[in-house]
């Protein structure tokens, strides 16, 4: 696919470097005012432009990077040398039927939410899209299941995902960062702590994901009668450790609901 991206920010540069790494037969195009950067891409073999219509007529797809109050400036310049492009949306609240009212109902459009995990192949990237434009739809989700996980989602839940999705990924690094912490108290240095923190989330997740069952089943596994793991995790859920995480991610879909 030719793959132009409008937004070099932290995801649309993302998205970019896991095209570039980890789907292959790809040409990528990312645009920004200042290129500066984000001039490095060009090592990947992605061009990069301040020019948002720079190799936009080739494009198989347009992926929208921005900030939601760019949304009208971009399409109003966009729009008049673009046809038959699906453009694909990564905006923040703007919903399928805004974006098709924007685009005069002319354009396939589908929504994406994917995260910045993107760049090292592992974004849970969700999706959503008209029933019409399925066709137009499928081959962003192959390309961005080359880039993590691509559920196809009801949009209604959109706003949902940003949460789980995208929020979530500093409510995961927050975990990192407390375990370090607790680990350099205990007798660990800073480095090693990180190294052991990280390492033990990210071999978690990859059980969960390659076993694909309930995380307790998990948690069994490495608790045991009268153990040093329980009694952690009685006194984490003592102190509301599931209960505060909860809260937080039912607090920030509030926020965006508005």
């Amino acid at each position: 696919m030719k793959v132009h991206i409008i937004g070099g920010g932290n995801l649309g540069v993302s998205i970019a470097l896991g095209i570039a790494k980890f789907s292959k037969n790809n040409q990528v195009t990312v645009t920004r005012r200042n290129t500066g950067s984000i001039q490095y891409l060009s090592e990947y073999g992605i061009t990069v432009s301040n020019d948002n219509k720079h190799n936009i007529q080739d494009a198989d797809v347009v992926i929208l990077t921005i900030k939601p109050y760019q949304v009208d400036t971009v399409l109003a310049e966009i729009l008049p040398v673009i046809q038959n492009k699906t453009i694909a949306s990564a905006v923040s609240g703007l919903s399928l039927e805004m974006l098709q009212t924007k685009t005069n109902f002319e354009y396939p459009v589908v929504r994406i939410m994917p995260n910045i995990a993107a760049q090292f192949g592992e974004s849970a990237t969700c999706i959503s899209f008209p029933e019409k434009y399925k066709e137009n739809a499928s081959p962003i989700v192959d390309l961005f299941q080359d880039l993590g996980t691509a559920p196809v989602i009801d949009e209604k839940l959109m706003d949902a995902a940003t949460v789980l999705g995208a929020c979530g990924t500093a409510y995961a690094l927050r975990y990192i960062r407390a375990s370090m912490q607790a680990g350099i108290e205990i007798g660990f240095d800073s480095n090693t702590a990180l190294a052991i923190a990280a390492q033990t989330v990210k071999g978690a997740a990859k059980m969960l994901l390659e076993e694909r069952v309930h995380p307790e089943q998990l948690i069994d596994r490495v608790t045991t009668p009268q153990g040093c793991t329980i009694v952690g995790l009685n006194e984490m859920e003592h102190n509301g450790f599931s209960s505060s995480l909860i809260k937080g991610i039912k607090t920030s879909l509030k926020q965006i609901k508005g």
